[in-house]
């Protein structure tokens, strides 16, 4: 007995109307990024080992796959370290590549290998399956696709600003209303650190910060004060907790708070920048707003911060952020080349347009028509008819088998196809057509041009 299929944890199976769904929105995002400037570019499903490893933290290096290296991998390895059994050791002898663990790495390394080739500031975008040996849980998946656009090469801050609008252009374009651009400065909360004099624990500071929302205030400092920050850090902390009012109040909160860092003023600063900009040009669907406990837990940020958050009616986590990193390149030998990107999680804002019922119906429609087979000359008429209907963009086909009215209709009408049309000898003696509603039943018989018309209007 043959052993039912299957497919490994974490990955899945999708079904023409989720592929269609997902195709969707992958083409709102596409045209989007093309519109503001962004180039398309493409790098392989897996890389050295050497690029990837090290760079996300130890976390992270746990995460990546690994590929076994071909033929006798095993031979290689020295006959000591084998009965050791040190998994870790053993690994860099037998696997020197591995899939890729994100877009941003890849990336990095394609600016610095093709650094010559390319004009900058260079402004990229990639849609692309990325892998994680994560442990599958909702919403979180081994192999799921990234949405990137970047532009490295400039420190300008009207990046940041056209970022705001391009998010607030998807999410407008996709009809998902209420998006909430959240957006913080790495700068400010170094600064924030360092007022308190937490300067020495700012990444256990920012990592327990950016938890407020899970586990409420004293969740938090109860986490800080598991990594040694002080009673007294926290307390100068406090007006944190309870930071409200409108944007320009968050500044100015901001300004208090930070006068004596430098840093944490320069934060403030480019976050003012932003924000009245964006005050002056608008958003069409969405609403930035800022949140100084905002973190992220990729430490290579240095300046603004982005996490988008979904509509209050729907309980999801982020689906998008990103935000500014200084010295990505520097990890491959190219210092001081700034950069800023952003990210769409797909598979999220799929399950949010999917919940709210925001996917038009259009999207996973197929064939608006059905031809039915009743034998090989009346095959060919109908063929005829079929072509001349996809030439003008009207998706149509033929049952491949002539077959029983009964199974052929079935057919269409498990496909959700709304029309059939009956090509029979009848039909091609007064060069006609019988086109059948599905759905009302109604039918008619109507010429060619009769027939495009109606298929048209219905498209």
């Amino acid at each position: 007995m043959s052993k039912k299929p299957s497919i490994p944890k974490g990955t899945r199976d999708f079904n023409p109307e989720e592929v269609s769904r997902r195709n969707y929105i992958f083409n709102v995002i596409k045209e989007t990024f093309s519109l503001y400037g962004f180039q398309p570019i493409e790098t392989p499903s897996f890389e050295n080992s050497e690029t990837l490893m090290g760079k996300y933290g130890e976390e992270g290096d746990r995460l990546i796959f690994k590929i076994l290296n071909s033929g006798d991998y095993l031979s290689k390895v020295d006959e000591k370290l084998y009965l050791e059994k040190d998994s870790n050791k053993i690994t860099s002898t037998i696997s020197e590549k591995a899939l890729r663990y994100d877009l941003t790495v890849p990336f990095a390394r394609y600016v610095v290998q093709h650094q010559n080739e390319i004009t900058f500031p260079f402004k990229r975008y990639q849609i692309q399956p990325v892998w994680r040996a994560d442990r599958p849980q909702k919403g979180r998946f081994r192999e799921f696709f990234q949405c990137d656009a970047d532009v490295v090469g400039s420190t300008s801050l009207w990046q940041e600003v056209e970022f705001v609008q391009l998010y607030d252009a998807v999410f407008s374009k996709l009809g998902l209303k209420g998006v909430t651009i959240k957006i913080n400065n790495r700068k400010i909360l170094s600064g924030i650190a360092e007022t308190i004099g937490a300067e020495d624990k700012l990444i256990d500071f920012t990592v327990a910060l950016d938890k407020l929302d899970k586990i409420g205030e004293e969740g938090v400092k109860k986490e800080m004060r598991e990594k040694g920050i002080s009673e007294d850090a926290l307390q100068k902390l406090q007006p944190l907790f309870s930071f409200d009012g409108n944007n320009i109040e968050k500044i100015n909160s901001l300004k208090g708070l930070l006068l004596s860092s430098q840093l944490g003023m320069h934060g403030v600063e480019e976050l003012e920048f932003i924000t009245n900009n964006i005050e002056t040009l608008g958003l069409q669907t969405a609403s930035m707003q800022i949140d100084v406990t905002l973190a992220r837990g990729l430490n290579y940020y240095t300046g603004a911060i982005f996490e988008v958050s979904a509509p209050a009616e729907v309980n999801m986590g982020s689906i998008g952020g990103g935000g500014r990193y200084d010295d990505l390149t520097g990890i491959f030998g190219l210092k001081d080349m700034s950069g800023v990107g952003i990210s769409f999680g797909l598979d999220r804002i799929y399950l949010v347009l999917e919940e709210l019922n925001l996917f038009p119906k259009t999207v996973s429609e197929n064939s608006k028509a059905l031809f039915i087979n009743f034998g090989e000359i009346e095959a060919l008429y109908a063929m005829q008819a079929i072509t001349k209907l996809r030439k003008i963009g009207i998706k149509a086909e033929l049952y491949p088998d002539a077959t029983k009215m009964g199974k052929q209709m079935g057919y269409a009408d498990k496909r959700n196809i709304p029309f059939t049309i009956l090509a029979g000898k009848k039909e091609m003696e007064s060069q006609t057509y019988t086109l059948k509603n599905m759905k009302s039943g109604e039918q008619q018989e109507v010429s060619l041009a009769a027939l495009q018309q109606v298929l048209k209007a219905e498209n």
